[in-house]
C-alpha cells in the first residue's frame, strides 16, 4: 500500500511538476514565450493594482485584464497592458440580443473604442446578455444588429470586441454559452473584429471537448480564459481539466492572443497560487 502510495504521489508530481514550494521561482531562463499570460484581476481584488501590477510584471505576464479605463495606466506604468477593456458599466444580464440595449452599448462602444486603441488595449469585452425569454435565433439575430453598427468603428481603431462565452447554469439564463452559438454570431456579424472570449471553465461545464473545440473554432477566438472544473479553483490536480495538453493544442493552433487566468485561489497566498499555475500553462 505504501509503495502504491508513494508511485500515486511521483505520477502527480510528474503531472503537475510545479508544486507550491517550486512556484515561488521561475525558470532560470524565464517563461517560454509561447503562451502571452494575463490575469483578471477581480480574482485579486484584495490586493492593491499597484502591487499588484509589480509582482505579475516579475513574474513574467503581460497582461493585468477586466479593467476599467482608470486603471489602464496604472499598469501600463509597470510594463504591462490591459488585454482586455471594459467599454461600458452595465454587467453580463444586459446585452446586445435586445434591441432596446443598444442605443446605450453603441454609445458606450463607439466613444470607448478610440480611447481603447489609444492606450493599446486590443480588446474589449461584450455580453449577448440574458435570455428572458428569447429565442436564442432571435437574440443572435439583435446582436448582429448591434455589433455591426460598431464594427466600422471597430475595425478603423484595431480594437476587438469579444463575447465571452458563459455558463447559463452559474451565469442563469445567459444567452452565449454555446460555442457553436458564438461562432455562428462571428459569421453573421462578418468582420475579424468580432471574436468569442472562450472561456476553458464555462465550456467544459456546458459542452466539454475543450480541446476539440478549440481546434474546429480557432479562427472565432480571440481570448482565452483558464478556471479549475469544479469551483473555478487553481489549476492542479484538484480539478479534473489537464492544462499542460490544453494549452499545448492552443499553441499548435497558431493562436497569437492572450490567455487570462480567471481562477478563486484556495490558498492564503494568493500570488503563490498565480505563479504555480503560470508555470503549469506555461508549455
Amino acid at each position: 500500500m505504501i509503495g502504491k502510495v508513494a508511485a500515486g504521489s511521483a505520477a502527480t508530481a510528474t503531472l503537475y511538476p510545479f508544486g507550491e514550494a517550486a512556484a515561488s521561482v521561475l525558470p532560470a531562463g524565464g517563461l517560454k514565450g509561447n503562451i502571452r499570460h494575463s490575469v483578471s484581476q477581480w480574482c485579486y481584488g484584495d490586493i492593491p493594482l499597484d502591487d499588484f501590477a509589480r509582482a505579475c510584471k516579475e513574474m513574467g505576464l503581460e497582461s493585468i485584464e477586466l479593467l476599467t479605463e482608470k486603471d489602464w495606466a496604472t499598469v501600463k506604468s509597470h510594463g504591462l497592458t490591459c488585454a482586455v477593456g471594459y467599454a461600458t458599466d452595465w454587467g453580463i444580464p444586459k446585452g446586445f440580443n435586445k434591441l432596446e440595449n443598444h442605443e446605450k452599448l453603441i454609445a458606450d462602444f463607439e466613444a470607448m473604442i478610440p480611447k481603447a486603441a489609444a492606450a493599446g488595449i486590443p480588446n474589449l469585452i461584450c455580453f449577448s446578455g440574458n435570455r428572458e425569454g428569447q429565442n436564442d435565433q432571435a437574440g443572435m439575430i439583435n446582436c448582429a444588429k448591434g455589433l455591426r453598427k460598431l464594427m466600422p468603428t471597430a475595425e478603423k481603431h484595431g480594437v476587438t470586441l469579444i463575447m465571452e462565452l458563459l455558463n447559463s447554469y452559474g451565469h442563469k439564463d445567459y444567452m452565449c454559452d454555446k460555442t457553436t452559438w458564438g461562432a455562428a454570431l462571428c459569421e453573421m456579424v462578418g468582420s475579424e473584429r468580432f471574436k468569442l472570449l472562450y472561456d476553458i471553465y464555462h465550456m467544459q461545464i456546458m459542452e466539454g471537448n475543450v480541446i476539440d473545440t478549440i481546434r474546429k473554432n480557432k479562427s472565432y477566438i480571440g481570448h482565452i480564459h483558464t478556471g479549475g472544473v469544479p469551483g473555478r479553483h487553481e489549476l492542479d490536480e484538484t480539478q479534473e481539466l489537464y492544462y499542460p495538453a490544453i494549452m499545448k493544442a492552443i499553441v499548435e493552433t497558431g493562436y497569437k492572443g492572450f490567455v487570462g487566468q480567471e481562477f478563486v485561489p484556495t490558498g492564503t497566498d494568493k500570488l503563490a497560487s498565480l505563479k504555480k499555475c503560470i508555470l503549469i500553462c506555461d508549455v
